[in-house]
Order: structure tokens, then C-alpha cells, then sequence
């Protein structure tokens, strides 16, 4: 059965994003709720992909322990069945579901790439820097840069589109103090989880984070971290520069839609059973490699 926010009923719904629906648990908790909605450039996408909420879930949580000592995160002590009294809601909502405290959210996608791919390989292309950070002449697509770059983006709304901007933008927005906080823990938080996700064949080309601030104006991360849907996911043993290699995340949707005469606007087009099928595999293989004998680290 397919979640569907409906079946909440004795919390409000706060915020329904691309793919997490947010309730509010008193003043200062959240119950956030991974759907298997999937955005592509921005759009939701009509068909869901299946156990995607939960393996997105699943995935995040596993990060978030183990990243904790490099930034605090958003997960509280709160069990699920403090705050969803009925057993049988509460078994259906268990996998995707996660108690967090409640931050004030930075108006910024913090996005580090390691990689040369996506709207950062075009934006080289064309100007011979990735949000205007000069990098060297004659790099190739998908090729590794000689240190992770911190590009930042705005946080669009659902059917808007992410803009970049440079870091200075975000210094005049946040300060400087917090600016640099952010950079820091972003850089840190990827080349900890890339050295890890290495070891287990998989390179992590790109990700982008979100942060927000407690009442004490702690900075923590916040919403996902370093899935398949907010990273690009390579197999390490078909990498290849040159091209868009294959990926263990929606890559291989984007690389669907872009086949397609379609705007990038809503509504988003219906996408083939096999491709969605392919998709959800894709997930799965990506959990399974991250997690493998990861009790023995």
C-alpha cells in the first residue's frame, strides 16, 4: 500500500515537500515522513517509486550516526510510538518515518561536488569555472577534481527550480561566521562518506545537504543526507570520463527525461514500468552496498 499523508490524522500537516511530508509534534519536534514521490529538475513526477520513502530513510538514518561527531543532525530520542498511539498506523509508518528536532531551516542546498558531472560540467563548458570557482582548462565530464568543491544553491519551492550562487551570496545572506560553518561541515561530511562509500565501490560524484539551526543557534544537518536522491551514486568499476556514467541513484530517470521534448516544467511526464522498476532496483543496490558489514567498521 502506498503511504499517503492522509492517513495522519491527529497531527497537523505542516509542509508537504517534494518528497517528505512534515507534522508538527508539539512546539519543538517534527515527524517527517518520507513518500515515494520522486523530483526530477524540480518536478514531481507522476508515479511514485516503490519502498523508495523507505530505503531513503533507512539510508539517511545510517549517516547520520555515523557523521554525528562531524556535525549534529536533526534525529531527537523521541520513539515513534510516543507521538503515533495506533499500532497498526505506526507498523505502516515505521520505515519511512523519523521524530527530529524542530530547526530553523537555512534558505540553502549546500552541494559539494567531488565530480565533474551534471549542470556543474555545463557550467564549466561554458565558462571554465562551476559557480564561479575557476577550475583547471581541459577537464573532461565525470572526471575527479584535484579537491570537492562547495557550490551552493537556493532551496527552490515545489515546481520552482534550484538557482546557483556563488559562496560569497551566502556569506551576505548568513554572515560569515555561519558561511564558513557550513562550508566546513559540508566538505568535511563528503570526504568522510566518499573515503567510505569508496571502500564499498561506490563513488560519491556530488551531494547537497541541508542545515538548520537550533534554539541554541547550533548548526545541524538536517532533512536527508547522502542518498540516492540528493547524490549521484557511480559504480566504481564502470566509471568512465568522457560520459554521464552509469549510477545507483535518479540519474538514470534524468537521463531518461532528457530523451523526451518535455520543458522541465509540471506537469511531469509519465515515465515507462521498466524504467521505474530499473529506478527502484538501482536504490536498493545502492543501500545494500553502503550497508554490508557495516556492524565490523
Amino acid at each position: 500500500m502506498q503511504y499517503d499523508a492522509s492517513w495522519i490524522t491527529d497531527l497537523p500537516l505542516i509542509h508537504q515537500g517534494k518528497v517528505r511530508d512534515i507534522f508538527a509534534v508539539g512546539d519543538d519536534a517534527l515527524l517527517i515522513v518520507a513518500s515515494d514521490r520522486l523530483s526530477a529538475f524540480d518536478v514531481v513526477l507522476p508515479q511514485p517509486i516503490p519502498g523508495k520513502g523507505e530505503l531513503l530513510t533507512r539510508i539517511s538514518n545510517f549517516w547520520f550516526r555515523r557523521t554525528r561527531k562531524l556535525c549534529p543532525n536533526h534525529l531527537s530520542n523521541v520513539p515513534l510510538q510516543d507521538v503515533i498511539e495506533d499500532a497498526q498506523l505506526r507498523a505502516r509508518l515505521k520505515p519511512r518515518a523519523v521524530i527530529v528536532k524542530k530547526l530553523q531551516a537555512l534558505p540553502l542546498e549546500a552541494i559539494v561536488r567531488g565530480y565533474l558531472i551534471g549542470s556543474g560540467w555545463k557550467d564549466y563548458r561554458r565558462t571554465g569555472a562551476v559557480s564561479g570557482i575557476r577550475l583547471s582548462a581541459g577537464l573532461q565530464q565525470a572526471e575527479r577534481l584535484a579537491q570537492p568543491i562547495f557550490t551552493p544553491s537556493t532551496k527552490a519551492a515545489v515546481g520552482d527550480h534550484d538557482e546557483n550562487i556563488s559562496f560569497e551570496q551566502i556569506e551576505a545572506s548568513l554572515g560569515t561566521g555561519l558561511a564558513a560553518e557550513v562550508k566546513a561541515a559540508s566538505l568535511a561530511i563528503y570526504e568522510f562518506a566518499a573515503d567510505y562509500a569508496r571502500r564499498r565501490g561506490i563513488l560519491i560524484a556530488d551531494t547537497k545537504f541541508e542545515f538548520g539551526l537550533d534554539a541554541d543557534g547550533r548548526l545541524m544537518v538536517m532533512d536527508e543526507m547522502l542518498t540516492p536522491d540528493s547524490s549521484r551514486f557511480w559504480p566504481q568499476s564502470s566509471y568512465a570520463t568522457g560520459i554521464s556514467p552509469p549510477s545507483y541513484d535518479k540519474q538514470f530517470i534524468r537521463d531518461y527525461l532528457e530523451t523526451l521534448d518535455w520543458d522541465k516544467t509540471p506537469p511531469g511526464p509519465r515515465i515507462p514500468d521498466a524504467i521505474i522498476e530499473a529506478t527502484a532496483a538501482k536504490y536498493r543496490e545502492a543501500y545494500r552496498r553502503l550497508t554490508a558489514n557495516s556492524e565490523e567498521e
